[in-house]
């Protein structure tokens, strides 16, 4: 099998590189640059229309959109056991949680533009940080909620949810300090540690994306 992932470093597609792992297939990767602008050549969309990254080349089709290709990958690779089958008791979470992934990544995107991408910050509208800040912050309420006593988000254990999911927990103290939330520290320590996450980061390239620990909130916003 051939597989190629059009990639940026410390992006969604990163949810593709480390399920990659976890499954131990191996893939090219492409490199792509969000200033460099590769991502917007006409070669690069028509693999993903958008201009976005992950696009993955496999089994003589491209695929694109994280979520989708987490999950094709998960349930087309089910000795696996990374998805939640339908008819398996954890199937009606598992979905919940990955989509509440992609609720929290596009706040998490609204952030990055307002706070990184924008060549001029006086465009950026303090009001909308805040309230976006306050939006993620409850996110991650939510999440800490969800989670409660558990290792993982399933109680059949680590699965392709974890990984839609925990991509954000490592974006997300840019903007929200995370120590206010200790299960979801611990959590992110936990999915960390496992193998296929420490090869994935390698591989993963330097991330171009910010300058600084921590973005606040404008002051008087």
């Amino acid at each position: 099998m051939s597989i190629t992932l059009h990639h940026v470093p410390f992006s969604r597609s990163f949810r593709v590189l480390w399920l990659l792992e976890e499954l131990g297939l191996s893939a090219q990767i492409v490199m792509h640059s969000i200033r460099a602008g590769t991502m917007r050549q006409p070669d690069m969309r028509a693999l993903s229309p958008a201009g976005r990254v992950p696009a993955l080349e496999i089994d003589g089709m491209c695929l694109f959109e994280s979520g989708a290709i987490v999950e094709y990958l998960a349930e087309t690779h089910p000795e696996a056991g990374l998805a939640a089958l339908p008819g398996t008791p954890d199937r009606a979470r598992y979905l919940q949680m990955v989509h509440f992934a992609e609720t929290q990544a596009s706040l998490l995107e609204q952030l990055n533009m307002s706070h990184v991408f924008l060549r001029d910050p006086a465009q950026a509208s303090p009001t909308v940080i805040k309230l976006t800040t306050m939006r993620l912050h409850a996110t991650l309420g939510a999440l800490e909620s969800l989670l409660g006593d558990q290792e993982f988000l399933l109680a059949q254990g680590f699965s392709a949810a974890d990984i839609m999911m925990g991509f954000n927990l490592f974006a997300a103290p840019y903007y929200v300090d995370l120590a206010e939330f200790p299960k979801l520290c611990a959590y992110r320590d936990r999915i960390a540690a496992r193998p296929a996450y420490v090869a994935a980061r390698a591989k993963d390239g330097e991330q171009e994306f910010y300058t600084q620990d921590f973005y606040p909130v404008p002051e008087g916003a």
